[in-house]
């Protein structure tokens, strides 16, 4: 009866977004790096990764033209989704959809900010649409900040 118990948990699947410069942790379930370049200073040792995914990675255009600013999220998020429906792009996504499946994944990235990363888009999608706690919490962080900025401006 408990092996019943203990499986059907398992089909519910958890979707995190973390640095890979940060340690890993015993919860992390598969690590998997959701990058398309390998992040600069991390040996293949102290990632601890499970797989490396590139294909589900943005283009280098869309990468170059985003830069991380977090005012192009959203739209960087809307041509990144585009580019999932890609055979390579989508054929990946099912992977890790399917790695999802068996339990926790974390995905990885050298972002600075993973709020406002592809992988967080990654999870969102693979969480059925639904952001996970963490990625609520750096969203409402950054909107904040964001809006105290545009406050200060205002003010001025």
């Amino acid at each position: 009866m408990s092996e019943k118990k203990s499986s059907a948990k398992s089909s519910a699947h958890e979707v995190r977004v973390r640095r890979i410069y940060n340690d890993a942790q015993k919860s992390d379930g598969t690590r998997i790096l959701v990058d398309r370049v390998w992040p600069r200073g991390v040996s293949k040792d102290k990632a601890q990764l499970d797989e490396w995914v590139k294909d589900v990675a943005p283009s280098t255009e869309l990468r170059k033209w985003y830069s991380h600013d977090p005012e192009k999220f959203d739209e960087f998020a809307r041509r990144f989704r585009e580019e999932l429906q890609s055979d390579d792009a989508a054929q990946a996504l099912d992977e890790l959809r399917e790695l999802a499946q068996k339990g926790t994944l974390t995905l990885l990235t050298a972002s600075k900010r993973d709020d406002i990363s592809q992988a967080t888009v990654l999870a969102e999608i693979l969480n059925d649409g639904k952001q996970s706690n963490a990625e609520k919490s750096s969203t409402k962080q950054s909107a904040s900040k964001s809006n105290s900025k545009s406050s200060s401006k205002d003010s001025k």
